[in-house]
């Protein structure tokens, strides 16, 4: 009978774990599913653009491509603008592609638009595109393959050794790819160390224990007993020692703690899952985890602090300055026919303004919200953007100069018949402006625009609508006669001698839950970093509004020039030293590039200032932050504006744009690390307990009191079960009331060491009560030294029985782990842990009463099963005395550890804040009543108003 439980119970904890691992895998494909849901590309169906899903791509189609695209399938250019692609998924070779449609039309799936605009018509999709013949190639697909096509250039004819050398090129960096393993996050490592070393000692104890019984038995049967050897004896040797081997494995399996990975799986994919809800669609499953640690934040303005919902609401042309805005009669008609060109062909055609489809609604906005805004100020003004686009269509403009972030800048060329060529400007204002000549002045008459008018016009025109918090663009032209056309290529002579046509402000307003959640980031000791492209005066004034920045409180706000100036050596060399007396005070960088956001991760991340490592965070929405996206710990893409390049570098996509989901993200990420925290304190109390009850027993009884079916019941209860009770729990406001978890901090910290010590004796003086004076206390027989096939006993039954309600008392008290009292705060709002902890408890009335010789157990009476609970409760009452031991002696014990820790200068980090003033507020009663009353009315002001500082 014995033999069967054991089997069920081993059956039992292999489909607990299968489940587990099925429920995990299925979140995980469908967090798939929705990746790939989420890759959507612009399409013209019915003369009409909308985004569509890429699987919904079919052969024909005619395909938008834009800045930061990531092609969905192969096809032939019809309409290119500058178009530059990234092909070095397919040929390895970095540099960036020019497409033209007379010289390489060809396009393939799986590469990124860098630069330019354009449009293509598919020809191959799924598996017959480029990429699914790759993937096909390497059985990562079922089914037919396709045949390998050709490409030609230029109209030469195929190359299909041209072909060849991408395709090879391809299957053998996708092959390198799938065998470069990933390196460990930060907590899975600490894990691995702390498991491989209890598991060695697990299986010293275990290999001590089956020593000991088999010594014991030697010399008790041949020297104490003085009995002969008997080879007809050898059976009944052998019955024993198997005993002894299984009490032994017993022992190894109860002490390796084999759900440590099964917690930590539990755990991301449970908060994944959850984080969804909360706007951020987690791509790497350790950024979970890492962005719990995280000290450093930095974010972009536009649509991430700022709601990217942009109006044009000043205006400076032909000399005076409109807010609000004016109307027709105001403006010369000659210039306000040039304005409402230069902001409507200016722009990508992709951008427009959609009426709503709800009578009086919002109109939507598609595409660029700069542009948008430009618009709607052109329909302000009373002309239709539409009827200009007919009249000077896409396909008629002589040349195209797209955005990005090194020129800051957007121009195109269109031809003026019998006139000339006019190029039509817009960008950041100090660049423009610094690049014009002229500037329409009174009454649209233009004036020479010098150094000494500039500094007048930046000082009295752009200054004060940036100090507004406004986004200033400036729009200026250039006309270039038959005879005087340049070389268009000449990007630099092209791009100057302009003259300034206006000035727009545009307000993007901050979005109103920011402030709550920047105040919540530096309350939880993460720093938060603005990184705009925006002038330093627009940075600095957002920075004020949303509390990044504080009047008077001696931050830095400065320009990336300045920032250059300050990081580099006279060679132009960054060097270490002078950017860490930057870093720590900055807060806004303003008119920075990607390059300037990259050097700033980068610096932080490899600095020592201060002997701790700072865990750093970055947002990004463009093509070229891709950089300090993949260099950060935690690299966030913009769900909404993000191009599908950032998307691809990035760990966490926010799905709304929306700075609060990345402090959610904080959130469930310190959610993890407590909630393995939570798991590793109560295993650990467990292993400690039922290890040392075993190997005791054998030393002085020659028996384990716990036997090996109950050990394994005790086994699915502290591993499978527990890892799904305290995995789940729900992450609190209370998490940002403390500073971040340092990046080399000990894993065990030591209010946690104290914890597993105290229930640890608790446990072990009540069991050893229980073991050698129960039988007499409670008045039934002794179940020690009973012979092999000895009937179970009550005694050792309610060993057993104490034991196991003790331990399902210390999972309750393992819910906190920061020297919390009230370990039942939050309970109702975890079921799943309520569930198993009550389905626990049946089980053990089941297998207590009804279990019988198949779990060694006896029926109890009610007056011992009362008994068993007043122990096991007790551990509940012994929890609040523990927690009113100070854990400073053993701070320096974890420090210095190499089980722990790794240094003293990192454990100083492990505990919250709060334990310090725990601490101080236990030197007398009257503080300690006074400090209880505090804690008390704010856990209470967080529940009665949630939304007051509430980001959940």
């Amino acid at each position: 009978m014995e033999g069967a439980a054991i089997l069920l119970s081993v059956a039992c904890v292999v489909l607990v774990a299968a489940y587990n691992d099925w429920s995990k895998e299925r979140q995980f494909r469908g967090l798939q599913t929705v990746v790939r849901e989420a890759h959507t590309c612009s399409l013209i169906r019915g003369g009409k653009i909308k985004l569509w899903p890429v699987a919904e791509v079919v052969v024909g189609d005619v395909a938008l491509l834009q800045y930061g695209d990531l092609l969905p399938a192969d096809g032939v250019l019809i309409l290119g603008h500058d178009l530059k692609v990234d092909e070095s998924t397919l040929t390895g070779e970095s540099e960036q592609v020019l497409k033209s449609i007379d010289e390489d039309p060809i396009l393939l799936s799986g590469t990124h638009v860098m630069e330019g605009a354009g449009r293509m018509v598919v020809t191959a999709v799924g598996l017959n595109s480029q990429t699914g013949i790759i993937y096909g190639m390497l059985g990562v697909t079922s089914g037919s393959t396709g045949s390998l096509r050709s490409v030609w250039k230029g109209g030469g004819g195929p190359s299909m050794e041209s072909m060849k050398q991408r395709r090879n090129a391809s299957v053998e960096g996708l092959s390198q790819y799938s065998l470069h393993k990933k390196e460990r996050s930060i907590l899975q490592r600490k894990l691995a160390k702390l498991a491989l070393l209890i598991g060695k000692t697990g299986l010293v104890i275990a290999v001590g224990t089956v020593l000991m019984l088999v010594v014991y038995l030697a010399i008790s049967l041949f020297v104490i007993q003085r009995h002969p050897w008997h080879s007809d004896c050898l059976t009944y040797y052998l019955e024993y020692i198997v005993k002894f081997v299984i009490i032994g494995v017993t022992v190894l399996v109860v002490a390796v703690p084999e759900g440590l990975p099964l917690a930590v799986t539990i755990a991301l994919a449970y908060s994944v899952k959850k984080m969804m809800k909360d706007n951020n669609l987690v791509r790497h499953l350790d950024a979970c985890e890492t962005m719990g640690n995280a000290t450093t934040i930095c974010s972009d303005k536009t649509g991430t602090l700022t709601l990217n919902s942009m109006e044009v609401v000043r205006l400076h042309v032909a000399g005076y300055t409109h807010h609000p805005l004016p109307s027709r009669g105001r403006i010369p008609p000659d210039i306000l026919q040039l304005l409402a060109e230069s902001a409507t062909i200016n722009s990508a055609y992709t951008s427009k303004i959609q009426p709503s489809e709800i009578p009086g609604g919002i109109p939507h906005m598609m595409g660029c919200n700069t542009e948008c805004a430009l618009l709607k100020l052109v329909m302000d003004l009373g002309f239709d953007y539409e009827a200009i686009r007919r009249d000077f269509p896409e396909d008629g403009f002589h040349k195209v100069y797209t955005f990005n972030s090194v020129r800051k800048a957007m121009a195109t060329v269109i031809e003026r018949p019998g006139l000339g060529y006019r190029l039509l400007c817009k960008g950041a204002s100090e660049l423009i402006l610094d690049r014009c000549s002229y500037i329409l002045g009174i009454g649209g008459i233009p004036v020479e625009f010098d150094e000494e008018r500039r500094a007048d016009y930046l000082r009295s025109v752009v200054q004060p609508m940036a100090q507004d918090g406004l986004r200033t663009i400036c729009m200026a032209f250039r006309d270039f006669p038959y005879d005087q056309q340049p070389d268009w290529h000449d990007e630099n002579a092209v791009m100057s001698g302009f003259t300034c046509l206006a000035v727009t402000g545009i307000e993007d307003p901050l979005r109103p839950e920011v402030p709550n959640a920047i105040r919540a980031c530096q309350r939880a000791g993460i720093t938060v970093r603005m990184v705009t492209g925006d002038c330093i005066d627009t940075a600095r004034a957002v920075a004020l509004k949303c509390g990044i920045q504080e009047p008077g409180d001696g931050t830095l706000c400065m320009n990336a020039l300045d920032f250059n100036s300050k990081i580099r050596n006279d060679r132009g060399e960054i060097e270490q030293d002078r950017l860490d007396a930057v870093w720590p005070q900055l807060r806004v960088l303003a008119r920075s590039t990607p390059i300037d956001k990259y050097n700033l991760v980068k610096g932080i991340i490899d600095s020592r200032r201060g002997g701790r490592k700072e865990v750093v965070a970055v947002t990004g929405d463009g093509t070229n932050d891709g950089p300090a996206l993949k260099k950060a710990d935690v690299g966030f893409a913009m769900g909404i504006s993000g191009t599908d390049v950032a998307k691809e570098a990035s760990d966490i996509i926010l799905m709304d744009d929306n700075f609060s989901s990345i402090v959610k993200a904080v959130m469930w990420g310190r959610n993890v690390y407590d909630n393995i925290s939570k798991f590793l304190q109560f295993q650990l109390t467990v292993n400690v307990v039922a290890v040392t009850v075993a190997f005791t027993g054998a030393c002085f009884i020659q028996d384990s009191p716990l036997k090996a079916v109950q050990m394994l019941w005790v086994n699915l209860i502290m591993d499978s079960l527990a890892s799904l009770a305290l995995a789940t729990e729900l992450p609190t406001e209370s998490l940002l009331f403390r500073r971040p978890y340092g990046r080399s901090q000990p894993l065990i910290s030591a209010t946690m060491l104290r914890n597993i010590l105290g229930h640890s004796v608790y446990q072990l003086i009540v069991i050893f009560c229980l073991l050698f004076k129960g039988d007499t206390m409670l008045h039934v027989d002794s179940g020690r030294g009973q012979h092999l096939y000895a009937t179970p006993s009550q005694h050792y039954t309610i060993v057993f029985n104490t034991f196991v309600l003790m331990q399902l008392s210390n999972e309750v008290n393992a819910r906190k782990i920061h020297s919390e009292r009230n370990v039942f705060r939050g309970i109702a709002h975890n079921p799943i842990f309520c569930i198993i902890v009550l389905s626990t408890f049946a089980m053990q009335i089941l297998i207590v009463q009804f279990g019988g010789r198949a779990f060694s157990c006896t029926p109890l009476t009610l007056n011992q099963w009362l008994w068993c609970l007043l122990f096991g409760l007790g551990e509940l009452l012994w929890g609040q005395l523990i927690a009113s031991i100070p854990s400073k002696a053993l701070r320096r014990l974890v420090a210095k550890g190499p089980i722990w820790g790794q240094g003293a200068s990192t454990s100083r980090l492990v505990e919250p804040e709060r334990d310090t003033e725990e601490k101080s507020s236990r030197l007398c009663p009257k503080r300690l009543f006074k400090h209880w009353n505090r804690r008390v009315h704010a856990q209470k002001s967080v529940e009665n108003n949630p939304k007051t500082g509430s980001l959940i």
